[in-house]
């Protein structure tokens, strides 16, 4: 199996439609497995739509060399290729002289190539200096061709790939014109995840169309000679080997409102022996189970239809008053606090709307409210149903929640907002809601704590 991992210039490069692209050709004729630098949710969902296999994240901030290398072997299992999307430009990371969290660090891990999307809107010969510079900037990272987006017409493709071939000693795969129509599918794309089991009919007439568009402009033949076969895990993580029977069942809120979740999170429940089933706050009944889990989401979207589920909404409040454990994180925290406030001019709304939510938090979420994206750092303190650790994470989002403050909050950040002047993590009984999305392989042992926990109330 060889990869390779396509990374921007710039936010803003055309990276993810042309990895979007290039993943749902390829998957024509071979078995592909993608990957999304970062801590994302959106991104993932489109390529695993694509290629039909759950898309895994790897980020240097959050996890280790080696964890990211056990995340990529396990993923690539009866994989041919291995397509690893970047985040933002090559070299963005969290610091300002430090690589961590960056997608060249993540490159760097694997030992792959990298096909350097640039931005040549407006430049010929001085694309050649921008690639040159990074070559440079990182003598370990190999960047191995360029595709070149946003080109006018033939001359300024001759003009940048003659001096980028000549000045840099790299081939230009691929060159993509300028293409207004391809910009508003992708847009139109970015608004809700892809979420499987769904009819996905729309989803897939603009993929069809945002491929056939670039499909026309990248030699997929050259792309796939310079991929190469990347850096092997020390050892295969005892993390992903699934054991025979399940002697626990933890309900998963999976719909429209909550579907944020990493690939990575349900075969580390199997492996552990938790038998995993899947509900909807939308539309079903609490299934019974010895733990839930509510991930983040866009519950704002729906919430006259959370709020009309009212026997959802007492029942998880009623399980939750019985010291079953519930881990809800950003969307699922603010679908358990009493309502969700949208303010007035909320995507273009007049007047402030409230909606009843399931009032296991004493306390409220309003939205809009200042936009937060970040990656968190901190400690869960004694008493935490996710044990007394220290974690890496990220938060992102756009509301503020007010709880009661006789509720405990049980992380303390070094780095991040969360709920409340860098602390989060709310609990109520054995329900912990907060703003930080953790990974399970780098949190695994915040997981595996969360599962003795339902061990002990089922």
């Amino acid at each position: 199996m060889n990869a390779l991992m396509l990374a921007g210039d710039r936010s803003g490069s055309g990276k993810t439609s042309i990895t979007l692209a290039i993943a749902a050709l390829l998957s024509r004729r071979m078995t592909v497995q993608t990957f999304k630098v970062g801590m994302d949710y959106i991104d993932p969902s489109y390529l695993t739509g694509v290629t039909g296999r759950p898309c895994r994240n790897l980020d240097s901030y959050v996890m280790t060399g080696d964890e990211i290398r056990q995340i990529f072997d396990h993923g690539c299992a009866g994989a041919d290729l291995a397509l690893v999307e970047g985040v933002r430009g090559l070299y963005e990371g969290a610091e300002a002289l430090d690589g961590t969290g960056s997608s060249a660090s993540v490159a760097a891990c694997l030992d792959i190539p990298v096909v350097l999307v640039v931005n040549a809107r407006s430049i010929t010969r001085s694309a050649a200096a921008l690639v040159k510079g990074f070559q440079a900037f990182d003598q370990n990272i190999r960047i191995a061709g360029v595709i070149l987006n946003n080109v006018s017409g033939e001359k300024h493709i001759r003009k940048a790939g003659t001096a980028i071939e000549h000045y840099c000693g790299v081939p230009v795969i691929g060159a993509i014109p300028r293409m207004p129509e391809m910009e508003l599918a992708m847009r139109h794309l970015g608004l809700m995840p892809y979420r499987e089991g769904q009819e996905h009919r729309e989803f897939q007439e603009r993929v069809l169309g945002v491929t056939k568009m670039i499909g026309e402009h990248v030699n997929l033949e050259q792309l796939l000679s310079v991929s190469c076969t990347p850096r092997p895990a020390p050892e295969p993580s005892p993390l992903f080997s699934g054991k025979p029977s399940s002697d626990l069942r933890i309900g998963i809120a999976y719909d429209e409102a909550f579907n944020f979740y990493y690939a990575d999170l349900f075969d580390i429940l199997h492996a552990s022996g938790a038998e995993t089933v899947l509900f909807s706050p939308l539309r079903d009944r609490l299934p019974d189970a010895d733990g839930y889990i509510i991930g983040g989401g866009y519950p704002e979207l729906f919430l006259p239809e959370l709020e009309k589920n009212i026997a959802m909404r007492e029942k998880i409040r009623e399980v939750s008053a019985q010291g079953i454990p519930i881990y809800a994180e950003c969307g699922g925290l603010m679908y358990l606090t009493e309502e969700i406030i949208l303010k007035n001019g909320w995507q273009g709304q007049h007047g402030e709307t409230r909606h009843s939510m399931c009032g296991v938090f004493s306390g409220k979420a309003k939205m809009p409210a200042k936009r937060v994206v970040a990656y968190v750092e901190g400690r869960s303190m004694p008493g935490s149903p996710m044990g007394e650790c220290s974690f890496r994470g990220h938060e992102f989002h756009y509301s503020d929640v007010s709880l009661n403050p006789d509720i405990p909050l049980v992380y303390t950040l070094s780095r991040g907002e969360g709920i409340s002047r860098g602390t989060d993590g709310a609990l109520v009984n054995l329900t912990l809601g907060t703003y930080t999305h953790i990974h399970p392989v780098s949190s695994i042992g915040m997981l595996l704590h969360f599962l003795a926990n339902c061990r002990g109330a089922a």
